[in-house]
C-alpha cells in the first residue's frame, strides 16, 4: 500500500477486530489480576498495545469493556453449560490456565472485583444471579436457593485461595485432586434430606 493511501474497507475491518480482541484479552487479564477500579483505562490500552481513545471507540467505557469481558467469559459458561457440569467447569477454569493465555478468567474478575461497589457493581450482580440461578436447579430442597449460595461460596473460596491468596498446598495442588475432593463432597449439596419438606426438623423438646 501507497504510504499516505486509504486501507481498504476489508483491511479495515480486520484491523479494527484485531485491536478489539486485544483489548478484550489485556482487559480480562488486568481486570483478573487487579480488580476492576485497579485495570486502568491507560494500562489496558497499554498492555494492548493500542491508543485508549481506541477504547472509548470500540467498547464506550471501561464499564462496557467490563460487560464484554464478563459476556464472553462467565455470562457465557453460565448460560451454554448445562447446571449439572457448572459448577465443575466454572471450578476448572480457576484451577487450570492454558499455554495460549486465552483461559477464562471471569471469577477471577468476579473475586477482585465484587464487594467494591463502584460502576462495576451491576455486572457483577447478574453474573452472580445467574449461577445463583442455575445451581439452584440442582437440588429439589425446599432451600434450594441457599444452597446455591453455599455452592458459590465454596468455589469463590477456592479461587480466593488458590488464586489471590495463593495458599500452599491449595495453590500447588493438581486440578484433578482438587476436583475429586470438591465434586464428592458437593453432591450432598444438592440432595434433600429427610424433613427438608418441612422446611426444618423440630428441635428437640418442642
Amino acid at each position: 500500500m501507497e504510504p499516505g493511501s486509504v486501507p481498504p474497507p476489508e483491511e479495515r475491518r480486520r484491523d479494527a477486530a484485531a485491536t478489539r480482541r486485544r483489548l478484550l484479552e489485556a482487559a480480562r487479564d488486568l481486570f483478573a489480576e487487579r480488580g476492576y477500579e485497579g485495570a486502568t483505562v491507560r494500562s489496558i490500552a497499554a498492555r494492548a498495545g493500542v491508543n485508549q481513545a481506541l477504547l472509548f471507540r470500540y467498547f464506550g467505557s471501561k464499564r462496557g469493556l467490563l460487560t464484554e469481558v464478563m459476556a464472553q467469559g462467565g455470562l457465557e459458561q453460565v448460560r451454554a453449560t448445562p447446571p449439572e457440569e457448572l459448577f465443575e467447569a466454572a471450578l476448572r477454569s480457576m484451577l487450570t490456565r492454558s499455554a495460549e493465555g486465552a483461559e477464562d478468567r471471569s471469577l477471577e474478575v468476579y473475586l477482585r472485583s465484587t464487594g467494591r461497589g463502584g460502576e462495576s457493581t451491576g455486572t457483577l450482580r447478574e453474573l452472580g444471579e445467574e449461577y445463583q440461578k442455575a445451581l439452584a436447579g440442582l437440588s429439589d430442597a425446599p432451600d434450594a436457593v441457599l444452597r446455591a449460595d453455599l455452592a458459590m461460596a465454596w468455589l469463590l473460596g477456592i479461587g480466593l485461595m488458590r488464586t489471590v491468596v495463593a495458599r500452599e498446598p491449595l495453590a500447588g495442588a493438581e486440578p484433578d485432586e482438587v476436583c475429586r475432593l470438591v465434586l464428592g463432597t458437593l453432591g450432598h449439596l444438592w440432595a434433600a434430606q429427610p424433613g427438608d419438606a418441612d422446611g426444618a426438623e423440630e428441635a428437640p423438646g418442642t
